[in-house]
């Protein structure tokens, strides 16, 4: 199992300087689901292959978005996908079966340029991607909303969560990759920008690539700039649950605690675990997800009932 054995489920620390939580391993509400796990919800939800077909949000003047909506109750759950991600993934998927198993609205998405969405990649930025989390949640969610934001995702997330505080109630961030991409160009030695800029393109070396390379465009850093949010508070106020991977060679875990530093919103739950990387998608990671979203619910239950 990655991070802290069952045996030494997290504790709780209490950061003063920002009168919110760090969780180091499990967190204290998901401990206490382990205690009250209804019957016949499984420990591990596998990313089963889904029946029903593909759906297309059509927009006029922008592409048309593919997406997998689940009916259920409220609050509704909305996946967000990484950087380049699709809405197949094993995350994406057993947080399908777990909101299916608990009876709760459930959406997954392709960003235009990306998996079976339309749209040109080449031409996509983290404004246009904010555009489409946005189209999801005005035309295709009903009610309040618990967003879970995957890396990149994790970055979109909060945007929407401040364009729409009425309707997002809470989010979980994965790994989030608030500032992500501008924080990684910015690191660079000055040498390699500049070579960039000539060039155009950033050939940003990742595991997680088939080719072992992101060909990510000058332009996109550029645009993205526009978009960071840790230069000053962030005004979210509903309850946040940021799940970091202490191994992560993308995003620091430390961004999450930066997050936490800067969000208004005073309930908010730092939970790293010891032994995940960037993707958190071990059974291990996957079950304290599920979890997280669970609790989540419970907590909002009397709010939106």
């Amino acid at each position: 199992m990655a991070g802290v054995g069952m045996a030494a489920l997290g504790a709780w620390v209490p950061c003063r300087r920002w009168n919110k939580a760090v969780v180091f391993g499990f967190h204290r509400g998901v401990t206490a689901l382990l205690a009250r796990k209804p019957k016949g919800t499984p420990l591990w939800l596998p990313a089963c292959r889904q029946k029903t077909s593909v759906s297309f949000l059509s927009r006029p003047d922008l592409p048309n978005l593919a997406y997998k909506k689940l009916k259920g109750k409220s609050p509704g759950v909305i996946f967000i996908p990484g950087y380049i991600s699709n809405m197949n993934g094993t995350k994406a998927l057993a947080i399908e079966e777990f909101c299916k198993s608990l009876g709760h609205a459930y959406i997954r998405f392709d960003y235009s340029g990306v998996g079976n969405s339309d749209g040109n990649l080449q031409e996509c930025t983290v404004g246009r991607w904010r555009k489409d989390v946005l189209s999801i949640i005005d035309d295709l969610a009903e009610g309040p909303q618990i967003l879970v934001g995957s890396s990149l995702g994790g970055w979109l997330m909060f945007h929407a969560a401040i364009a729409r505080p009425q309707k997002v109630v809470a989010l979980i961030g994965v790994a989030a990759a608030v500032d992500g991409l501008v924080t990684q160009f910015g690191q660079l030695p000055v040498e390699v920008k500049k070579e960039v800029e000539m060039k155009g393109v950033w050939a940003m070396p990742s595991r997680y690539s088939e080719e072992g390379i992101y060909h990510i465009q000058y332009s996109f850093i550029k645009e993205a700039e526009h978009h960071c949010l840790l230069h000053s508070p962030i005004p979210v106020n509903c309850p946040i649950r940021l799940l970091h991977g202490m191994k992560d060679d993308i995003m620091p875990w430390h961004t999450s605690i930066q997050v936490a530093d800067r969000v208004v919103s005073t309930d908010v739950d730092v939970i790293l675990r010891k032994h995940s990387d960037h993707r958190m998608k071990e059974k291990a990671d996957i079950q304290l997800l599920v979890y997280t979203i669970d609790d989540l619910i419970d907590k909002l239950s009397t709010v939106v009932n």
